[in-house]
């Protein structure tokens, strides 16, 4: 895929470099822990932090809750950062993550990034180390980077948002996790389980600018993220000036297929060609509304968003924001595909 000229999006980039959040080095740096996310222990996590941090001479909050807490602490987080000059940390998965991103946009301080999920690829695709020790030690020297993010309804999403087979993709990864453990081999397993039986189609309309079509799918996949999408083999042909995660967003739909060529499929995205398979369309917008056919008395329907899974109320408005997230980061920083997966 051939990247797209986009004079305006590198001028607005500058101009949001510019107004990024002061940091006071001085200032405690506030990391919001989820107790419950993940396979290592908070006790650990914590001590990764205070030992990178002590060995700098900065002082950190550390914020441990439990998941239903997440978004109170979060926000809580985000405001005192943005009154105290500093800037907070999401410690956890794709999920805590989300969490801590839509308190930092709304509260328009600066962010960090400690993974500690299966895929991370918002971490990997900005440059930031997947080893957490590495990634606090870094942080220290990084500064607020303006980064695209995107919102389904009024949730941000950071890698992908989705309707259809994929949040029932998520709610099964999670019950093979809890069974079987956290790994990438678990995540594909779970993908394919739910991929062979799913037969739910979903009737949407969308509409994209000025244009709007009438569509059967099983699932709606919207990507903010171009290290996702070329693990897929999915990037879409360069129509817009910008690329997913750079200016606009890439959609992905699956038209209801047999099993045999759901098969073959599921072939295709472990070989990381999702975008050759027939029956896979793609392309890119910068703002979507989509329109499902719900039976009658329904209002809401299942969708998901960097890995948690909730109910909207329709029409879904799927769209690039025009305020960025402020993530700490190195100039320039750029993820790689090192590893292939399916997730979040």
């Amino acid at each position: 895929m051939v990247a797209g000229v986009n004079n305006s999006g590198a001028e607005s980039s500058q101009r949001f470099a510019l107004s990024a959040p002061r940091l006071d080095p001085e200032s405690a740096l506030l990391f919001v822990i989820n107790a419950s996310a993940g396979a290592i222990d908070v006790n650990s996590k914590r001590t990764v932090i205070e030992t990178a941090l002590a060995a700098r001479g900065r002082k950190c909050e550390l914020l441990t809750c439990e998941a239903g807490e997440l978004p109170r602490v979060a926000a809580q987080a985000a405001i005192a950062a943005a009154a105290r000059g500093t800037a907070v940390i999401a410690v956890g998965g794709d999920g805590s993550l989300n969490t801590v991103a839509q308190a930092a946009h709304a509260a328009g301080c600066a962010m960090g990034v400690i993974p500690y999920g299966t895929f991370n690829y918002f971490a990997r695709t900005h440059g930031i180390p997947t080893e957490p020790a590495a990634a606090v030690r870094l942080l220290l020297d990084w500064r607020p980077m303006p980064v695209q993010v995107a919102a389904i309804n009024d949730r941000v999403f950071l890698v992908n948002a989705s309707l259809g087979a994929y949040p029932e993709l998520l709610q099964d990864r999670e019950a093979f996790k809890a069974r079987f453990g956290r790994s990438r081999w678990v995540a594909l397993l779970a993908a394919c389980a739910t991929l062979l039986r799913t037969r739910r189609r979903l009737r949407l309309r969308i509409d994209v600018g000025a244009t709007f079509r009438d569509v059967k799918t099983l699932t709606l996949f919207v990507g903010n993220n171009r290290l996702q999408l070329q693990q897929f083999g999915a990037e879409p042909t360069n129509t817009l000036a910008g690329t997913p995660g750079d200016g606009t967003l890439a959609a992905l739909m699956l038209r209801p297929i047999s099993t045999l060529s759901m098969i073959g499929l599921m072939l295709h995205g472990a070989m990381g060609s999702l975008g050759e398979a027939a029956g896979v369309e793609g392309f890119e917008f910068e703002n979507m509304v989509v329109k499902p056919t719900l039976a009658p008395g329904r209002r809401e329907l299942m969708v998901a968003f960097d890995g948690e899974v909730a109910l909207m109320r329709a029409p879904i408005n799927i769209r690039v924001l025009d305020k960025p997230l402020y993530l700490l980061k190195a100039t320039g920083a750029a993820g790689t595909a090192d590893a292939p997966g399916v997730g979040a």
